[in-house]
């Protein structure tokens, strides 16, 4: 089912029925036991930190979270197998039933900081370098796929390239450049090479290829889409290939992270992104695979890219000063707001992609926690960044977990916290999003990545800062 269908359809109402009907488990009724006692896979340093986490903080409500929220990934989405000998893990979002390669890797990054110390788990996340590398190679320009790869799903009759075992085919940047980051950090963290063959290298070349043809700087490129829907951020205008854009060297993404398609084609933070994700495949194929040309290429495009973001992708607001604009056209079009889903420019820190002390991001911080982000809503429930995808005052957690993990401030972290943990409305888990007058108006009740994301910002949280969590 795609997204935005499961909202329209049941999502809102589900979630209201899930809270009026939910059984108390457990000793303390206010607590009961929602975590699933059926768990797709089990990490022993997982439970380790959740066990840690619930001695040393003694905010039940906090501890209660930490242990449905931090291992839902694990325990809902993951289906672990070995395919020739090398381990393959398949990762659905929650609940649909397709591997995004975006929250694949999202969901799973956080388990990184325990893989030293769990070969499965390490053997686990492993696997989904695995079979994101088959997906890459299978088509670079599809954002979800099926673990069958002969499965035809409900968007079969997009007009684009569709091919069977594709979800989905939104050409979206993130797509390729999250599966570098998830291989990247494993790589750093463990030292292992051993996903790293003949195939990975080919999904790399093919990464670049893709990313330089969507530089459209002699022509549209190979990819179009288009489909018949009353949501118009489900379809690309012009034919499928979006309005024109000016080459300048950025990297045109016809959908944003949210699966929404952009308005102006250079979509800043995912060219952001894609510079640090060219320079660590570089690194990596530099050090593993000893290709000193691909490797030149990769840092040749990053170099590209990160001159034509200086050059273009910085405005003057008459209140904030220079600031990063979401998307931009090249022509001197530019639109001024923040979407939850990361990449996000409220979330360019903690994709390393810049200092959290950069001046124009502070600038650009500022304003996207104002109402000059026409997508900050602020009410009785919380506030928060949300976006288009599930309309208007519906703030995402996953935008409120992006500003914890990039403050520097105590009280901002702890009101952060606050408002995430008010939000799960009874639940025990976080959602996509939630009205921002009334934290029972929810959608999605089963949303790994943000469910994953909120544990890392409380294990983060608690190993920096574990007075915030008095």
């Amino acid at each position: 089912m795609q997204r935005r269908t499961f909202i329209r359809n049941g999502g809102l109402l589900g979630a209201t029925l899930m809270l009026t009907k939910m059984p108390s488990f457990g000793a303390d009724a206010a607590f009961p036991t929602v975590r699933v006692a059926k768990r797709n896979f089990n990490s022993t340093a997982v439970e380790n930190a959740i066990a840690e986490f619930g001695k040393n903080v003694k905010d039940q409500e906090l501890t209660w979270l930490f242990n449905n929220c931090f291992p839902n990934t694990l325990d809902t989405t993951v289906t672990f197998t070995e395919k020739d000998g090398r381990p393959d893990t398949y990762v659905i979002t929650g609940d649909i039933d397709a591997m995004w390669l975006r929250d694949s890797s999202a969901q799973v990054y956080p388990y990184l900081h325990f893989i030293k110390e769990d070969k499965k788990l390490q053997q686990l996340v492993a696997g989904v370098i695995n079979h994101q590398v088959t997906c890459v190679l299978k088509d670079p320009y599809a954002n979800a796929f099926y673990n069958d790869p002969n499965k035809v799903g409900e968007w079969a009759h997009d007009e684009t390239k569709m091919q069977p075992g594709l979800h989905e085919r939104k050409w979206e940047i993130d797509s390729l450049c999250y599966p570098i980051r998830l291989a990247y950090k494993y790589w750093k963290t463990t030292g292992d090479t051993s996903p790293f063959d003949a195939n990975w290298k080919s999904a790399i070349e093919l990464t670049l290829k893709t990313f330089i043809q969507q530089q459209r700087k002699t022509n549209q490129g190979p990819y179009s889409f288009q489909r018949k829907t009353a949501w118009a951020t489900d379809g690309v205008p012009m034919n499928g290939y979006g309005y024109p854009v000016k080459p300048n060297g950025l990297i045109c993404s016809a959908f944003r992270p949210s699966d929404d398609a952009t308005i102006y084609m250079y979509l800043v933070p995912s060219n952001f992104f894609a510079v640090v994700s060219l320079r660590h495949a570089a690194e990596m194929i530099t050090a593993i695979t000893k290709d000193a040309t691909l490797a030149a290429e990769l840092r040749g495009l990053a170099l590209e890219v990160e001159a034509a973001l200086k050059q273009h992708a910085i405005i003057t607001h008459p209140v904030y000063g220079k600031i990063y604009a979401y998307e931009v056209n090249g022509y001197g079009s530019y639109n001024i707001m923040d979407d939850a889903n990361v990449p996000s420019l409220l979330g360019l820190p903690y994709l390393d992609a810049v200092p959290v002390t950069d001046p124009i991001y502070q600038n650009t911080r500022k304003l996207l926690l104002s109402s000059e982000n026409p997508f900050f809503f602020k009410g009785k429930a919380g506030e928060g960044i949300g976006g288009p995808h599930a309309g208007k005052d519906m703030i995402w957690p996953l935008g409120i977990i992006m500003r914890g993990l990039t403050s520097n401030n105590d009280e901002e972290i702890k009101k952060c916290i606050a408002i995430l943990k008010s939000s799960n409305a009874g639940t025990g888990f976080m959602h996509e999003s939630f009205h921002k007058d009334d934290a029972k108006h929810f959608s999605r009740p089963w949303f790994a990545w943000a469910n994953t994301l909120f544990g890392e910002f409380l294990w983060e949280t608690y190993k920096n800062k574990p007075q915030l969590l008095a």
